[in-house]
């Protein structure tokens, strides 16, 4: 059962350690801790992804600023309570972790796939430009009754595509994961910044049941 679980949820990220590791939550005596990783894209920017590490995984009294990492896990939500509302929080859940001297260029540094059910009517729009967009919502089963739920954004043919899925079908994505800024208005004259993570959708298919 969990083998086959992990299947329908693979990530893997090579990048650097930009931040401290910062307590997150305990489950049975077992500390889980978060940091943030900077992962360069192809292009001169980069993205950066926040990391769970349990505290067997690494020793995370140590200060490991600045060096490279390979990490394999599972990208996953959860819902936190916040301003009167629920805000889904999403980070890489890390199942292994290597450090690694350095990235190659051209090294596929990001990398998902994920298998799960549209859970959200898809939303598909067009930019000023007449760029095609579409947002998906997968929802991405766990053992033990829990799903991930993971927004995944389309670009060009693929949002066309997308924008026929009905919610209930199995959707298999491939992709990257990125971070974007934007600034929340949280009064008339205040204003927030804040990171969204999604997948980078680059390729998706319907799957059979």
């Amino acid at each position: 059962m969990t083998d086959k679980v992990i299947e329908n949820n693979q990530v893997i990220i090579m990048g650097e350690i930009i931040g401290d590791f910062e307590f997150s939550h305990e489950i049975f005596g077992e500390g889980f801790y978060m940091v943030d990783v900077r992962v360069e894209r192809l292009s001169d920017s980069s993205d950066i992804i926040p990391l769970m590490v349990s505290e067997r995984l690494i020793n995370v009294e140590e200060d490991f600023k600045g060096q490279n990492i390979m990490v394999t896990g599972q990208f996953r939500s959860y819902n936190r309570h916040e301003e009167r509302k629920n805000k889904l929080v999403l980070s890489v859940f890390a199942r292994e972790i290597e450090f690694v001297d350095a990235i190659e260029e051209n090294t596929q540094t990001n990398q998902i796939y994920l298998d799960g059910y549209i859970c959200k009517e898809p939303i598909y729009r067009k930019t000023p430009l007449g760029r095609e967009i579409a947002d998906l919502l997968l929802a991405v089963n766990r053992p033990y009754g829990k799903s991930d739920y993971i927004p995944c954004i389309c670009w060009g043919r693929n949002a066309r595509y997308a924008s026929g899925f009905v919610v209930g079908e199995r959707c298999a994505i491939w992709g990257r994961i990125q971070s974007r800024e934007y600034m929340k208005k949280i009064s008339e004259d205040q204003v927030s910044k804040r990171v969204a993570y999604e997948v980078s959708v680059s390729k998706l298919e319907l799957m059979e049941e």
